[in-house]
């Protein structure tokens, strides 16, 4: 099974104010900010990666803040919603926390067994929090307000909204190896045997939906787990093969990358656990240092500068 997805990876999205993402990452839902890095693309934009306690996959929801960015528009062909796993007879807690903060949120519901939560980020990206069906055996970051039979453990679930949805169902289960769970009306959950967390993809198929508009608040693509590079660059032969464009092999620092596009119009990553977060500084200190990739270095000073103050 090592030689195949192991689920999710990580989650990237867009967000607006920088210090006011990383406020209500780390003092409202109490995730830890794992690392402190730029876009690679645009060195005056960071990039934020919050997790656990190491920035374990399945755990990693990260941001690009750009100041002043335009909201995005929730709709077809986009990752529309973040399910994050809580232990059971938490949602109490979170409901009252939620208030407290002032958090735009819906009442307890309930889909597929597991009663969850809906709350939107300040830029309005659209999150759940789930207990699941099946225990969830793993260790959320604990704070000072928010103890481990509360904290956010990982991802539980993602959910793709969709025209069509079985073009998109093919990639899961042709090339990813997910296999269908089970549905209900219009939405189909996918699961992938070979991890027991982070291993849910939900399609949900409203043909006349007008198309998403990814900007601020929205999910900008949705990273699928490998063990290592060799099993990466096998992954590239076979959706190569099938008829897919697909990158050649990117250093992220923290994990190798390839990107391609699902007919469906959402940005899929595979992305390896090497090296891991702590390749550039201790476990103890991930995510109070900026670290920067390679050809930036030279520029510290002047990043130092220009990037916001968050902390």
């Amino acid at each position: 099974m090592k030689d195949q997805i192991l689920g999710l990876h990580h989650i990237t999205a867009i967000a607006g104010n920088a210090k006011r993402n990383y406020d209500f990452y780390t003092k409202v839902l109490g995730l830890r900010l794992v690392k402190k890095t730029v876009n690679f693309d645009d060195p005056e934009t960071y990039h934020f990666y919050y997790g656990d306690k190491v920035g374990t996959p399945g755990t990693i929801l990260t941001f690009f803040p750009w100041e002043n960015i335009m909201t995005g528009r929730r709709g077809a062909r986009q990752a529309t919603e973040i399910g994050y796993s809580v232990p059971a007879g938490s949602l109490e807690f979170w409901q009252d926390r939620l208030e407290k903060h002032n958090v735009i949120y819906n009442k307890v519901a309930e889909k597929f067994g597991e009663q969850y939560l809906t709350l939107l980020d300040p830029d309005g990206l659209k999150l759940e929090l789930i207990v699941p069906k099946t225990a969830d055996n793993r260790e959320g970051w604990e704070t000072d307000e928010i103890k481990a039979e509360n904290a956010l453990k990982g991802f539980h679930v993602v959910t793709i909204t969709t025209n069509k949805m079985q073009p998109t169902a093919d990639v899961l289960t042709n090339l990813l190896g997910y296999r269908l769970l089970e549905q209900h009306v219009n939405r189909y959950r996918f699961i992938n045997d070979n991890v027991e967390n982070a291993n849910l993809v939900d399609l949900v198929e409203v043909p006349g939906e007008v198309a998403g508009h990814v900007a601020g608040g929205s999910v900008h693509h949705v990273a699928f787990r490998v063990a290592n590079e060799e099993i990466l660059l096998q992954y590239r032969d076979k959706i190569k093969a099938a008829g897919l464009n697909i990158t050649e092999k990117i250093d992220r620092n923290y994990f190798y990358s390839l990107y391609f596009r699902e007919p469906g119009g959402v940005l899929f990553e595979i992305a390896t656990d090497n090296p891991g977060f702590s390749v550039d500084e201790p476990v103890e200190e991930l995510g109070t240092n900026l670290k920067l990739p390679a050809q930036y270095e030279a520029y510290r000073a002047s990043l130092e500068t220009t990037l916001p103050k968050i902390n």
